[in-house]
């Protein structure tokens, strides 16, 4: 019986990341389930349209609470179902922290856990479309490695799956994202050691001032 919610099936696929290959045919609609439709009607902000990320053990929780109305496969399949979705992959991709029955929030995803959603998301989407995704895909990487507060080796090595094509785009990521962090605090020194206001610094480093803005208030934070 698992004791945590349904894991992801097993294994990395190679991306489709040729620019011009002919977009593949629409999927089906993802199937249903009787027991996940029930869910969907008890855990609408859960299980619908914009569904949160499960807690760990969400199933015993299932379990105890509609185990008379819902049988133990039909619990185990709606949980497949539903934590394989595309819908609830982004929202483990997006960052959002996990969620009890009642909607309260009880711990943040791993890092491990929302960086692999997020190459799972990327596939799917190369799938179905002609364009290169992967500098989204670099994008996400880097949202991902900066809230995630670990360093660029603990990240690279905590993510590192058996695709090395995925393994080397994420290393390229992780340097982009590491320079440009360096590059925020060197300007955030220099902002701090000088007099200039911030639209007569932005104007010395041919900075839009939001964009100034923004780097000084990133350098912040994490500082």
């Amino acid at each position: 019986m698992p004791t945590q919610e349904a894991r992801r099936p097993a294994g990395p696929r190679r991306p489709h990341t040729a620019q011009h290959k002919k977009a593949a045919p629409s999927q089906p609609a993802a199937r249903s389930h009787p027991a996940l439709d029930r869910l969907t009607a008890l855990y609408p902000g859960l299980f619908g349209e914009s569904p949160r990320p499960l807690k760990r053990g969400v199933y015993e929780d299932l379990l105890a609470r509609h185990g008379e109305e819902l049988t133990v496969d039909g619990i185990k399949a709606a949980l497949a179902l539903h934590t394989r979705s595309t819908r609830y992959l982004n929202a483990v991709a997006g960052g959002q922290p996990r969620h009890d029955l009642e909607g309260n929030v009880v711990e943040p995803v791993a890092p491990e856990q929302r960086h692999h959603a997020v190459i799972e998301v990327f596939r799917r989407r190369q799938a179905r479309s002609p364009q290169d995704m992967r500098p989204q895909l670099r994008q996400r990487i880097v949202q991902a490695f900066e809230a995630s507060g670990l360093g660029q080796e603990a990240y690279a090595t905590l993510v590192q799956g058996r695709d090395e094509a995925i393994n080397a785009l994420t290393r390229e990521a992780l340097a982009t994202a590491v320079q440009q962090q360096a590059r925020e605090s060197a300007l955030l020194r220099a902002f701090e050691q000088g007099a200039q206001d911030l639209e007569a610094f932005a104007s010395g480093y041919g900075l839009a001032v939001a964009d100034a803005r923004r780097m000084l208030d990133r350098a912040r934070a994490r500082r």
